[in-house]
């Protein structure tokens, strides 16, 4: 197995333990935002330490494409890893998450349900709207809403994010490597 696929698997099951020892602590509600950055910062560690021993390693001179490639070696799998940890993280080990997500979009929606100009506004953000009522618009945004936040859309939505992720820090981190840290290898 190639180097930048064992770090990116490495950095995915670190990214792993991180957000199961959140959990553990009874802190995972509330660091959310840390989450997302250290999910992040893990990404694009993994691409950067996995490109930069591929490059050590190799002994012939190699070009951008070769090292971008490399780069998305380390990404695409960190990427798998933790989209299919995520589904199982929010379906299976943390759901009560996704129950208080879309708790706080229904008191956010009433809120702006009750408020006059809020309801004008909603239905002026949908066609379909016109004709409804509050609770017939309440209950069709209720139902999007849940869709929207289930574990499923959730984990694709993320391995989408984190493969275009991995892909600009590839593209970057080759620029970076190639232009500063290996130039005496180009």
């Amino acid at each position: 197995m190639k180097i930048t696929v064992k770090t990116g698997i490495l950095f995915a099951f670190g990214w792993m333990l991180v957000k199961l020892s959140l959990l553990g602590m009874g802190i995972a509600a509330t660091t959310f935002e840390f989450s997302i950055l250290t999910n992040m910062l893990f990404l694009i560690l993994a691409i950067s330490l996995g490109l930069y021993f591929q490059k050590r390693k190799d002994t012939e001179s190699g070009n951008a494409l070769r090292d971008i490639k490399n780069g998305m070696l380390a990404g695409v799998p960190y990427a798998v890893l933790v989209s299919v940890f995520m589904f199982f993280y929010y379906e299976k080990i943390n759901p009560e998450f996704i129950e208080h997500q879309i708790s706080e979009s229904e008191i956010s929606l009433d809120k702006q349900l009750n408020d006059p100009k809020g309801f004008q506004m909603i239905k002026d953000s949908n066609p379909d709207y016109e004709v409804m009522t509050k609770a017939q618009i309440r209950k069709k945004i209720i139902a999007n809403t849940k869709g929207v936040y289930s574990a499923k859309s959730t984990s694709i939505l993320a391995l989408l994010a984190m493969t275009v992720y991995a892909t600009i820090n590839s593209l970057l981190i080759t620029a970076i490597f190639r232009k500063v840290v290996f130039k005496h290898k180009a």
